[in-house]
């Protein structure tokens, strides 16, 4: 199986050229780049370039093709074309888009597996699905999942104008531009809050039972992957922002600059990070534990791939504290479950976001978009199954509001004074 997996946790993104696509898979025209979907997700073997549907105006109307029905399945499709046929003959406003039409079935049939991660994608969200983790793109910088019933805010992003403005984790978008978005499907608003760098978009949100307005000014934005430094007292902090292609050479520079000067202890800071691939989380584990089992694949037949530690890691032996919170997914687990696991370090913060699944993005070779399919769930080291739960950190430390308002990082402390304690 291809080994390769992206965090589907979405970028929001602007379109420039053709069109709005969407955030964290999404961004299309001149600089189009972002969505991550909802976190984990395994690439396809193979990539189909998107091309962009003929408008519907220039289609001549598709006729009912049943004969195309493998011979197998006509008796369980007969409702389908009847369907099809009754609506063509019957519905008052004519012509129909029959391109809209396959793209609802296909979706509504995605959707009846009752798996929010299950979907289908449109040529341009494909498209932008597939170059989320470049690492550059305009928008409002925020990871975010379409998934539920309205938007919600996965994390924002280190220095972009969704962490300037006060956007959090948890934060559930009811309105864009001050329109109500209940009842519209999460990519569809997505759309909404698409832009030019430059201009604005106003995002209301509910936060604890609150409504907050968020005037956000969108702007080109540069994913943040490693902030590191050591402390005057002794204690080296790394944090990591992403899993993308610049992760490890970043990180392993990181490390060696920080070692370099004998720290007591280090903190590994992945608070907000809304994951990645899969590969290069592999890759970050094994820079922290030596060997051994950091993570299973299981698949729906009850089989498993074991993915073990590589060997050559640069903090294997060190005192380590990981930093968790409700912005910590799908990549940032695995990295920080199998830290726990295997006794390397303990979690400071709050329970993670919670996502344990690993889906395929599979391209459609003749409608030009895509499907992604959960195709297996991963469990950490110990065997638990995170999806909906999250980690538990073992040293619990909320910000409260007085916090972020007052610039203070308890859950730092909390770290910093565990490891110079022991």
């Amino acid at each position: 199986m291809n080994n390769t997996t992206k965090t589907i946790l979405v970028i929001i993104v602007a379109v420039v050229l053709l069109a709005a696509s969407f955030g964290s898979g999404a961004l299309l025209g001149v600089t189009v780049k972002g969505q991550a979907w909802d976190k984990l997700f395994r690439t396809p073997t193979s990539t189909l370039a998107p091309v962009l549907p003929t408008p519907q105006s220039q289609v001549a109307s598709t006729p009912i093709v049943s004969e195309l029905t493998p011979a197998e399945q006509k008796d369980l499709f007969k409702p389908f074309w009847e369907s099809w046929k009754l609506l063509h003959e019957n519905y008052v406003d004519q012509p129909l888009d029959d391109l809209a039409l396959m793209r609802g079935a296909i979706s509504g049939m995605l959707a009846a597996t009752g798996d929010k991660h299950t979907s289908y994608m449109d040529p341009e969200q494909f498209k932008q699905a597939n170059t989320s983790m470049e690492g550059e793109y305009e928008g409002i910088g925020a990871w975010v999942d379409t998934t539920g019933e309205y938007i919600q805010i996965v994390s924002p992003m280190k220095g972009s104008p969704a962490e300037a403005v006060g956007l959090r984790a948890k934060d559930i978008v009811i309105a864009i531009d001050d329109v109500d978005m209940t009842g519209t499907p999460g990519d569809l608003a997505l759309q909404h809050i698409l832009g030019k760098a430059g201009t604005t978009v106003k995002l209301t949100v509910m936060r604890d039972n609150e409504k907050l307005d968020f005037t956000i000014t969108r702007a080109k934005i540069t994913v943040p992957v490693v902030d590191y430094e050591v402390f005057d007292n002794g204690i080296a902090y790394v944090a990591l922002h992403t899993f993308n292609e610049q992760t490890m050479d970043q990180l392993r520079a990181a490390l060696r600059e920080v070692l370099a000067q004998n720290p007591k202890g280090l903190v590994f800071d992945l608070r907000d990070n809304g994951g990645g691939y899969l590969d290069t989380a592999i890759d970050v584990v094994s820079q922290f534990v030596p060997d051994g089992v950091v993570m299973y694949e299981e698949y729906g037949d009850d089989t498993r791939d074991t993915y073990t530690a590589k060997p050559g890691g640069l903090a294997t032996k060190i005192k380590l504290a990981v930093l968790i919170n409700e912005g910590s997914a799908s990549a940032s687990e695995i990295t920080a479950g199998a830290i726990q696991d295997r006794g390397r370090g303990i979690l400071v913060g709050v329970t993670s976001y919670g996502k344990g699944s690993v889906q395929n993005w599979i391209p459609l070779t003749t409608e030009a978009g895509g499907v992604r399919i959960t195709i297996a769930r991963w469990l950490t080291p110990k065997g638990t199954q995170i999806s909906g739960k999250g980690l538990t950190p073992d040293i619990e430390v909320v910000m409260t509001e007085e916090d972020y308002t007052n610039g203070l990082d308890p859950q730092l402390d909390a770290a910093v004074e565990y490891l110079l304690a022991e």
